[in-house]
């Protein structure tokens, strides 16, 4: 039976995700063997600069991909948020496996909840997206840039570096550290990054038998619902240098999907919402609606900001 070889990022959650997926396809009973292959990507092995600083798309997942095309893997396990909205040539998203909780979650070094934390509070955060509508919320804390793996953050907040940090919940969640959170953010109040909770399990278009074996882990909703956040990606070719999200939800047939644009100092938030039957039209919909009422002018002066 073939030897599978499965590229993943070497910090502590892609591994335990990597893991998790593995374990899944041994349960199919097909006798296939895994191997796991570690890759450093970039936005790895820069880690003393911000993300929306470094540029480009794909920071977390360009060289795990190279391998893939390569042949040097044969599957690769992504944080589904990491992906661009657009793929490389020959390689698709096999399968979306269940999705974990995709909110953000905080967690101060005392146990206050954000809304408590005192004015001037120092909040650590490595995403535009969070900062942007954590200051919406309160314009008198600090957000400041907080880079590194998960365990490296949490260690910074008790070494008091920072009042509170805000982290993906589904990650935290997979290593098994939900005790540590002080509050799950509302999704309708801190919208979720495009993919955030899923995983996504990526390979080569023309590999027939790996893309058999992975569409067995697919959860239809899920896929349905990152569809349609993708979507949203797509018409506002977004990256990590601007601020937005989206979040979807899959209700019987039909996907409703809230999503924003804003500015990095949470000065203006452009908030939309878009429902219907075809993720991808749901998606580009609430777009649509973003840009009529001035995203694309946000965009445009915020990826100019980003440049300087």
């Amino acid at each position: 039976m073939r030897r599978i070889v499965v590229g993943t990022r070497r910090s502590a959650l892609a591994m335990t995700q990597t893991q998790w997926v593995i374990e899944r396809l041994k349960a199919l009973g097909t006798g296939h063997a895994f191997a796991v292959q570690p890759i450093v990507t970039k936005g790895d092995r820069i880690l003393d600069v911000t993300l929306s600083k470094i540029g480009g798309k794909g920071l977390f997942v360009k060289e795990i991909e190279q391998a893939l095309l390569d042949r040097e893997a044969d599957l690769a396990v992504h944080s589904l948020k990491d992906l661009p909205a657009e793929l490389p040539d020959g390689l698709v998203i096999a399968a979306v496996p269940p999705r974990e909780d995709p909110r953000d979650a905080l967690i101060s070094r005392d146990g206050r909840r954000f809304e408590q934390l005192p004015a001037g509070a120092v909040v650590g955060t490595s995403s535009l997206r969070r900062a942007a509508q954590l200051l919406a919320w309160r314009p008198d804390v600090r957000v400041v840039p907080l880079r590194g793996n998960v365990d490296t953050r949490l260690k910074r907040l008790e070494a008091g570096d920072f009042d509170a940090i805000v982290l993906a919940a589904a990650g935290l969640a997979r290593m098994g550290w939900l005790n540590r959170v002080t509050e799950f953010l509302p999704p309708e109040r801190v919208i979720p990054a495009v993919g955030q909770g899923a995983l996504a399990v990526e390979c080569r278009a023309d590999d027939d038998e790996v893309l058999a074996l992975v569409a067995r882990l697919n959860d239809r909703d899920t896929e349905r619902a990152v569809r349609a956040e993708r979507a949203f990606l797509h018409r506002l070719n977004g990256g990590c240098q601007v601020p937005l999200g989206a979040h979807a939800v899959v209700e019987g047939d039909r996907v409703r999907l809230t999503g924003f644009v804003g500015a990095p100092d949470g000065s203006r938030l452009i908030v939309e919402t878009a429902d219907g039957t075809e993720a991808e039209e749901v998606g580009v919909a609430a777009a649509e609606r973003i840009l009529a009422r001035g995203g694309d002018a946000l965009l445009e002066q915020v990826g100019e900001g980003s440049q300087q």
